[in-house]
């Protein structure tokens, strides 16, 4: 893939943009005659996390399903689901019913919470010819045996991906997919570390753009991407601007629409956020010699970010959102939470009474992806985004 067709850094990062955004709008999945080169199907995964190394293996190109954004009618999906159950589980299970996921070979998803887990018995009687599985990866990683208990996971969905495609999955193979994915996740990081260092650079939504595209894309296409996109925003010119800097909390699962991130960029610098932490789950490289599976079992036990469908004590809820802070050099904090999200909202309170004694500043706000209005949010987020500039005046 080459996108890089003009010289004006500004231009070729428009270029860039321009195809993440509409894959960003894609719901459909490639049929067997769109797939790229070396592939022979698709697998789907649910938020949070899912090991996409071991379908890249497989020649399963991994597609992240994030639901059917704000434009998508809901009209079967609610006949099989309550209305009180959150936006994200209920679009997919939509495009399921509806047909847009039926080239999928198989759907994974994880008990993240009650409503998430539950996907799998839908699918599984919908879409009897699909794989259907639930990945039970430990909410609490930190007994003896949370390593073998992964890494035999690992093991139980490598099996199944090898049913379904006919053949072995071996182990060169799946090495082969981790260095392609550590390439991936210096990209991410080189790119997080333009957000906190010079955020004018490159805006909330270029960013969340520039990541998401690889929920439609093969991880050494999006790597090249990343590649074009980088050396673009390092020739850029832009002025800072007198914008507070504040982090966003609340984007693990569910994805807020493009506009609401839209609107809190018009008021503020977010210089570090959780939005689309699976596709940066493993915040270091994996080993790329010895046991695969083991390799990446440990990763996720020592060297994944926190969240809140995960219990850990060693990156508690107050731990984590203190350390986004200091490293991000923020101001202050939004800490949102989905409609309908447990996890979420349990996350909020517990980060609103801690940064209460502490007097730092935050604001909370609640989403779903099927909104379409934003001028009351705007009018918070600008309100607040004031307060801030005037107490550090």
């Amino acid at each position: 893939m080459q996108i890089q067709t003009v010289h004006d850094p500004e231009a070729r990062i428009t270029e860039i943009l321009e195809r993440c955004f509409t894959l960003s709008r894609q719901t459909s999945i490639p049929s067997p005659e769109e797939l790229p080169q070396g592939f022979r199907g698709t697998i789907g995964h649910f938020p949070v996390y899912f090991p996409e190394e071991i379908a890249y293996a497989a020649g399963l190109l991994p597609v992240n399903v994030l639901g059917g954004g704000n434009r998508l009618e809901m009209r079967m999906a609610d006949a099989r689901m309550g209305s009180f159950v959150c936006s994200i589980c209920r679009s997919t299970t939509e495009l399921a019913l509806n047909g847009t996921l039926s080239t999928l070979e198989g759907f994974v998803t994880h008990p993240i919470c009650d409503a998430a887990k539950h996907l799998a018995g839908i699918w599984s009687r919908n879409l009897p010819d699909q794989m259907s599985q639930i990945l039970y990866l430990p909410q609490n990683v930190n007994s003896r045996g949370a390593t073998r208990y992964i890494r035999d996971e690992y093991w139980r969905l490598r099996a199944d991906l090898e049913k379904r495609i006919g053949e072995p999955i071996s182990d060169d193979a799946i090495r082969a997919a981790i260095r392609v994915y550590n390439e991936n996740r210096r990209l991410l990081r080189e790119l997080y570390q333009i957000r906190r260092d010079t955020p004018w650079k490159l805006d909330l939504v270029e960013c969340y753009l520039l990541i998401r595209a690889r929920s439609r894309m093969p991880c050494a296409e999006h790597n090249i991407l990343l590649k074009e996109a980088i050396g673009a925003i390092a020739e850029r010119r832009r002025a800072a601007q007198d914008k507070p800097r504040v982090v966003f909390l609340g984007g693990f699962c569910e994805q807020p629409p493009l506009e609401m991130l839209e609107t809190i960029e018009d008021s503020c610098f977010v210089v570090d956020d959780d939005l689309l932490i699976g596709l940066r789950w493993l915040t270091e490289d994996v080993a790329e010699i010895g046991d695969p599976l083991w390799a990446l079992a440990v990763a996720y036990v020592e060297r994944s970010a926190a969240s809140p469908v995960q219990h850990d004590a060693n990156k508690t809820k107050e731990g984590y959102l203190m350390a986004m802070l200091k490293e991000s050099k923020a101001d202050a904090a939004i800490l949102t939470a989905a409609k309908f999200c447990e996890p979420g909202l349990d996350e909020q309170l517990a980060w609103s009474k801690h940064l209460d004694p502490l007097g730092i500043p935050y604001l909370v706000l609640e989403f779903e992806e099927k909104m379409t209005s934003f001028e009351q949010m705007a009018m918070q987020v600008e309100t607040f985004a004031e307060s801030l500039l005037f107490a550090l005046a």
